[in-house]
């Protein structure tokens, strides 16, 4: 994971001189502080890669010598049918459309949110495709 940590670490060193420039030569506080977020969030990223690849072992891919069936198997669980991100979808867009109708309306579009963020967490813990 050292390519991943120092890619990231990489972006944060570009965008910081860019932030520097931008900075010197536009004085927007707006895009200086937007640039400098987006410095500290890379820097997040490469710092937990970085931190979490120490303590992991050695990936295939980290390896000079590695092969690509070394690196088969298992990779995780992933869901093939679900309808619970198009309902989370559908009740954030109500929220965010209660933003600028009205605070009902938003109070709503979270109550649904929240409800389909249970429903997409729990959905296999129960009925047919329970573990």
């Amino acid at each position: 994971m050292k390519v991943e940590g120092y890619l990231f670490l990489g972006c944060a060193l570009f965008f910081g001189a860019v932030d520097y420039v931008y900075w010197h030569f536009s004085h927007d506080p707006t895009g200086s502080t937007a640039l400098a977020i987006a410095v500290g969030l890379a820097f997040l990223i490469g710092f937990y890669v970085l931190f979490t690849g120490r303590r992991l072992p050695p990936r295939p891919e980290d390896e000079p010598d590695g092969e690509i069936y070394e690196g088969t198997g298992e990779l995780g669980f992933f869901s093939p049918h679900s309808w619970w991100p198009l309902f989370l979808a559908l009740a954030a867009a109500t929220a965010a459309i209660g933003v600028a109708l009205g605070w009902w309306l938003f109070l709503i579009g979270m109550l649904l949110v929240v409800l389909a963020t249970i429903g997409f967490v729990f959905e296999y813990y129960r009925g047919h495709y329970a573990h």
